[in-house]
Formats: C-alpha cells, structure tokens, sequence
C-alpha cells in the first residue's frame, strides 16, 4: 500500500532550521499534501498555510491550519497581494512558480526549501530532469537572500538525491544579523 503523500514524518531540514521562522509567524506550506509540514509549524505556534491541487490530501491538512485547494502550475496564483513570514517547499519544483516563491517572503521571511537533484534518475523516482535541480541551482535562485544553510547531496533513507536550502530575506541594513545555526545530532530523514 503506497503512503498518502505527506503523511510522512516532517522532512529533517525542516526541523533543523524551523527555528529561524520568525515566532508565531505566518507560514505557507507549498504542495503540502496532507500537512506532515503543516503539522510541525502549527506544533511550534505558527499561523500556517497549505496549498495543493490534491482535496483529499487537504482534507487532512485542514487539521493545522487553512488549506486552499489550488492548481498551482496551471492556474492563477492564490495568495496574490500576500507575504508570509516563512514559505516551505519539499519534494517538489515548478521552476515558473520560483519568482512567485520568492515574491511571496515578508521582509525577513525565511525560505526552507528541499527538493530531488539532478543524478535522481539512476535511483528512482522523480527522474524527469524538470523535476530535479541542476547542480547549485538553488543557491543561484536564492542569490539575492542570506543563505543560512546548503546542501548538495545524497540521504540513505530513502536513497536520494537532494538539493536544500535556508536562506533569509534581508535588507542591506541586516549585513550583521545573527541567524542561529542549530545542529542536531542524528536528525532522522
């Protein structure tokens, strides 16, 4: 039996670096699926927000927070006119929907981003090279923010190629700001 999408426990990076989400900010959950992300931000005080174009998934992520069906790829934008403090994407790209992404980060708004890379396809699933950053690509989309945290690389379970990021959008004055680095020994993925 093939586990719903997002029912999962919280992706790792996520819990790493949640803790440079602005507290009890505003957070959207980008292809949420049934909200394992949605869950943990809710968990840690945080006003969240899922989007997917799936309504059974989103019948779970209603459960923490507002959900809001969407065709994201296809159609309209539904949070036009809004930012939020923190904006999480896993297991997914759409590379139109990056300046959108990006678009949508409130002053000091943390991007958390983590999604298969290229090499995948000699693994298994995604192997569409649509679906699957090339090599530093994300820290190229995420020139303009203040990267935190990258990495480039492989996880054992399950075996697959990732690209993650951290990264915080700030204006020139915060040259000296601190963002916490957090390390966690053994954070299951």
């Amino acid at each position: 039996m093939r586990m719903q999408h997002g029912t999962q426990e919280p992706s790792g990076w996520i819990r790493r670096w949640s803790h440079l989400l602005p507290a009890g900010g505003t957070v959207l959950d980008v292809a949420c699926g049934a909200g394992r992300h949605m869950r943990w931000l809710a968990r840690l005080g945080h006003a969240v927000t899922g989007v997917d174009r799936d309504p059974d998934a989103l019948g779970a992520a209603a459960a923490f927070g507002r959900a809001v069906q969407a065709d994201i790829e296809n159609g309209p934008w539904p949070f036009a006119g809004q930012a939020f403090d923190g904006v999480v994407v896993t297991n997914y790209l759409w590379r139109p929907l990056w300046p959108t992404l990006l678009g949508a980060l409130a002053p000091d708004g943390v991007l958390l981003y983590e999604t298969f890379a290229e090499g995948q396809a000699a693994i298994g699933k995604p192997s569409r090279p649509e679906f699957l950053l090339r090599h530093g690509e994300l820290l190229q989309l995420c020139r303009e923010l203040r990267i935190v945290a990258y990495e480039d690389g492989f996880l054992d379970a399950p075996p697959r190629l990732v690209q993650r990021i951290a990264a915080v959008r700030t204006g020139p004055a915060d040259g000296r700001a601190r963002h916490r680095l957090q390390i966690e020994s053994a954070i299951p993925e």
